[in-house]
């Protein structure tokens, strides 16, 4: 793999259903989370079924194209704002279906791809928006922190082409 992406913003909430709060930077713990976020707390929706949800990433191209109604299945452009789509990283440039598997670099961080994140029904009845078909295979990718530090907006994301050991459930 080839390419190099960008981290555009952070997001962390510190409870279920809570309200994201964007952050200037943050600190990821490896098999935590993001300090102060709801995972890293325990207190995240789905923290009594661990697995790889340590930090999740969501491109901002798959927010544009919802806002182009791109694929036309909704019947009117969608607009999702990085603060509101749950995911705690924003990210441009960076094929995140491609890395399932594989681990890459923010800034200081080592993240492995361990899922692919599929919409749900909680999404659309928090943003009140038709968001779960077209967000189908695009609504971002779970990960594990192999190595923590930390990072910042604007952080370019490298791939370091090597496959992970860490399960990918």
């Amino acid at each position: 793999m080839t390419w190099t992406g960008k981290l555009l913003h952070i997001h962390i909430a510190p409870e279920a259903s809570h309200e994201m709060e964007e952050q200037a930077e943050a600190e990821l713990v490896a098999g935590r989370g993001i300090v102060g976020d709801r995972y890293y707390l325990g207190l995240g929706t789905y923290s009594p079924k661990p697995d790889c949800r340590e930090v999740t990433l969501i491109e901002r191209e798959a927010l544009d194209a919802l806002s182009r109604d791109d694929p036309p299945m909704q019947g009117a452009s969608i607009y999702v704002d990085p603060i509101e789509h749950r995911r705690n990283l924003t990210v441009e440039g960076v094929p995140l279906n491609h890395l399932v598997g594989y681990r890459f670099q923010i800034g200081e961080v080592i993240l492995s791809g361990g899922r692919l994140n599929f919409p749900c029904q909680y999404l659309e009845r928090l943003l009140d928006r038709p968001v779960f078909l077209p967000l189908y295979n695009r609504s971002g990718l779970n990960c594990w922190i192999e190595q923590g530090g930390i990072i910042r907006p604007g952080d370019a994301i490298i791939p370091l082409n090597e496959v992970t050991d860490k399960p990918h459930r």
